[in-house]
């Protein structure tokens, strides 16, 4: 796709106003994917020269949002701990092409705050912190479960950048559980839930992504029973939280969602991994 209207690309790294009609380029795949008629000038970040992936000395991760999702499959690989597997599925999630992996970033699946965006469903189940810098260059961190606060909506200011999300460690060594559903083989994903379990003080989190407008994420100090959970979601997630579009109806995400997450919550409070198959519509 051509940007008609854009008549200037910039570097990051020189500092300047902020103007109507700005945009960050991070890898681009959604800019250019589709017309903007609103945008004039691209602000580049491929020289920033963050690095894509790095573990801090506490046993944290930190995801620069110019990695690219090759390059946080590639880590996730050699990751070692029990919330590996993880990575892996979510950037699977993807069902992109290898053009779209080696150019897609971390940080534009997030600002783009689609439901279906999986390294917001990846980020959020594990409790992921958001660092935002503003234009004056003043710092402030919130939670991916915060961050997406609708579809395609997000609490970033105008000219606020989303320099990096932090993985806890203590998020890292949980024990992890994930399902997926979508209306058909390789579409858009429809549902998708994951469950951690904190081997430290045994509590449980649900993390429900895809179905939803937004993020929801539910924290239990112990497993709750399949009713307490089932109660949690339905209270917590309105009739007007459930997303509506071609890729499922919003009572269809709802059925998966919870489906899903009783899936989950046994798996991981029974130490046995439940019967999974991806899901598709046909004869649900």
């Amino acid at each position: 796709m051509d940007l008609n209207t854009v008549v200037e690309v910039c570097d990051a790294r020189r500092r300047g106003p902020w103007r109507p009609g700005d945009a960050w380029l991070g890898g681009g795949t959604y800019l250019f994917s589709e017309p903007q008629p609103q945008l004039r000038r691209l602000v580049d970040l491929g020289r920033m020269g963050w690095e894509p992936v790095r573990g801090l000395p506490d046993g944290s991760v930190e995801i620069a949002a110019t990695c690219t999702i090759a390059e946080l499959s590639c880590f996730g690989k050699q990751l070692r701990g029990p919330a590996a597997p993880l990575f892996e599925q979510c950037c699977r999630a993807f069902l992109a092409s290898f053009k779209i992996w080696n150019m897609a970033t971390v940080g534009g699946n997030l600002c783009n705050g689609l439901p279906a965006g999986p390294m917001i469903s990846l980020t959020a189940a594990l409790d992921g912190v958001c660092l935002l810098q503003a234009q004056d260059g003043s710092l402030r961190r919130v939670k991916v479960a915060d961050f997406v606060v609708g579809a395609g909506r997000k609490d970033l200011a105008p000219g606020e950048l989303l320099r990096s999300v932090t993985l806890p460690a203590r998020a890292l060594r949980c024990r992890t559980a994930f399902r997926q559903a979508s209306l058909y083989g390789l579409g858009r994903s429809a549902a998708l839930v994951i469950g951690t379990l904190d081997p430290g003080d045994g509590s449980l989190t649900v993390t429900v992504t895809a179905a939803t407008v937004r993020p929801f994420r539910f924290w239990f100090p112990l497993p709750p029973d399949a009713a307490r959970l089932r109660g949690a979601i339905e209270w917590a997630v309105g009739e007007d939280d459930w997303f509506d579009d071609i890729h499922g109806l919003p009572a269809w995400r709802r059925h998966m969602a919870l489906r899903f997450a009783e899936e989950i919550r046994r798996e991981l409070t029974d130490g046995q991994p439940a019967c999974y198959q991806p899901a598709n519509g046909r004869g649900v």
